[in-house]
């Protein structure tokens, strides 16, 4: 969970602030090699896999704010969370996807490093892996269960998260409702706070504030990180090398990276991330197939649903978006398909052409349909013939449909219509550019702009 804001440095670094300034804190990482004597790695795909793990550590952590934000116990040396965070090849869009800690998983074989014994591969829960072996062996088993190359490794810990949300002044997080965990601490009311750092590790520590435990913290954990995102990138820190300088030594003093992830990439990423922002950004957390799955001597773990984790780390490998480009794309022959939340079987059609072409009602009708969508295949006229937009006019209670019937037409806008019924209303407008094909998501994928706060 603490591996949010090492995402941070990377997106930090896209404000270009000199070599000098950079390089000077390049001596602040300390450096791990996750990577020695690795053999038969999965190929590498196109773009940059960073592995991103937080660790329990909490020895720098004053008595006073272990008991003000109960972080009291002593840490299992283990991984409290793992992310990897997939950098497209055209550096446009962060793709985020949290491992849950307790993933049914089965090592490589290795030597325990606290023992020195000698292990064959076996079941293990997926946070343990750090235990057993380390930074190696937990990109070993990583590797092994996604087949996704690894090409850095961040690890951090509980002081610097709450050091770099307090010198960034604090980060913005919207409750939809109120949520107390009696466990952490956590007591917030519904709607907008500002968290302080240690208040921002209650939020993304806490597991019991609702139903969905681990799930749960980590849909919050997903929610801060796009926060820190919109701050960092709309705050004035990318512009400031001074606060650049101190937010990034804030990070860096407790972080682990790998020998090759310095200042080089940082600079290079920068440069190639300047426009980044919450909507180039998405995020889900692997498909779990089974629940509370026991395991003898290793208690409840989560298995992941084989086909579907399968499909979202392919998409990793062949860098494509998880989540639905808004704006994207071309018409019927340009792109990849776009992925949606809904089937466009399931979706109802009325198109009316708001144009003064003739036939033009007709024929988006007969290429939506063409498409998969259940269009009334009787196109009318608008009452206004000058739409120089295409309109997606729709009953808020369908409103993921909405999204996906928009995605299959580029350039278009949504409008709430209440009462309006299942029954999405298309209006052509002068910009139509065709039908985009679209095909229904699976990995629960939210981007950015989405979760921040509005």
């Amino acid at each position: 969970m603490r591996a949010v804001t090492t995402l941070s440095v990377v997106v930090l670094a896209a404000a270009g602030i000199g070599h000098a300034v950079v390089s000077s804190l390049d001596a602040d990482i300390a450096r791990v090699d996750p990577f020695k004597d690795m053999k038969n790695r999965p190929r590498a795909g196109h773009g940059m896999n960073v592995l991103l793990v937080g660790t329990d550590s909490r020895e720098k952590i004053s008595e006073a704010e272990r008991r003000k934000y109960r972080l009291g116990g002593a840490p299992c040396h283990c991984t409290d969370t793992m992310m990897i965070v997939h950098i497209s090849e055209d550096r446009e869009r962060a793709s985020v996807v949290s491992l849950p800690r307790d993933s049914y998983a089965v090592t490589p074989p290795h030597t325990d490093r606290t023992t020195g014994h000698r292990h064959g591969g076996h079941v293990i829960k997926l946070n343990a892996a750090y235990a057993e072996g380390g930074p190696n062996l937990t990109v070993r088993t990583v590797e092994h269960m996604t087949h996704v190359k690894i090409d850095h490794y961040l690890e951090i810990d509980f002081t610097s998260f709450m050091k770099t949300v307090d010198v960034l002044g604090g980060v913005e997080i919207c409750a939809t409702r109120p949520l107390k965990d009696s466990y952490t601490g956590l007591n917030l009311a519904a709607g907008k706070h500002e968290l302080s750092g240690g208040e921002a590790l209650q939020y993304v520590r806490s597991r019991h504030a609702d139903g969905s435990s681990d799930l749960g913290r980590m849909q919050r954990q997903q929610r801060f990180m796009a926060a820190l995102i919109a701050q960092s990138t709309s705050s004035g820190v990318l512009l400031n090398p001074m606060k650049f300088r101190d937010i990034t030594r804030a990070v860096l003093g407790s972080v682990r990276a790998d020998k090759e992830f310095g200042t080089g990439e940082l600079l290079d990423l920068g440069r190639a991330m300047r426009n980044f922002s919450p909507s180039s950004s998405e995020f889900t957390t692997v498909p779990i197939g089974r629940m509370g799955f026991a395991v003898k001597g290793i208690g409840s773990t989560l298995k992941w649903d084989a086909a579907k984790s399968g499909r979202l780390f392919r998409a990793l490998r062949e860098d494509e978006p998880l989540a639905v480009r808004k704006g994207g794309g071309g018409g019927s022959k340009g792109g990849a398909p776009a992925r949606v939340e809904v089937a466009p079987q399931e979706i109802r059609v009325q198109v009316e052409n708001g144009t003064r072409t003739a036939g033009l009602g007709r024929k988006v009708d007969r290429e939506l349909a063409g498409a998969g969508f259940r269009t009334t295949r009787v196109p009318v006229n608008a009452r206004g013939r000058g739409a120089s937009r295409t309109v997606v006019a729709y009953d808020p209670r369908w409103d993921r449909s909405a999204r996906s019937l928009a995605a299959a037409l580029p350039g278009s806008s949504l409008r709430v219509v209440r009462g309006q019924g299942a029954v999405m209303r298309v209006t052509v407008g002068a910009d139509y550019r065709g039908v985009r094909k679209v095909r229904v998501g699976e990995f629960g994928v939210t981007t950015g702009d989405e979760v921040g706060c509005r």
